[in-house]
């Protein structure tokens, strides 16, 4: 009995009330079990918009190093800036 009852009861070391870095956390829950600190959880609502999609476009390695140029000089990054392009192309073409 008293061996089942230590297993129920083993020690854990402290949950830090913070982490200093991504790194330090990572570390943490590596050799952590998440199961051992449930108390500390808290159930949360999530939603989701799953109609969202991202589309992976071949591009030409010249026509996306100009891309980058411009978008860099307009301070994007250059996939927002593909969006935007394609987006006001769709909008004179309907």
């Amino acid at each position: 009995m008293t061996n089942a009852r230590s297993k129920r009861t083993k020690a854990r070391d402290p949950l830090p009330e913070h982490f200093n870095t991504i790194e330090e956390a990572a570390e943490f829950w590596d050799t952590h079990s998440t199961t051992d600190y449930e108390e500390y959880f808290k159930e949360v609502d999530c939603q989701f918009d799953i109609k969202k999609r991202t589309h992976l476009i071949s591009i030409d390695g010249a026509v996306y190093d100009r891309i980058r140029a411009i978008a860099k000089k307009k301070r994007i990054p250059a996939d927002k800036l593909v969006s935007r392009w394609i987006k006001e192309k769709l909008r004179s073409a309907a």
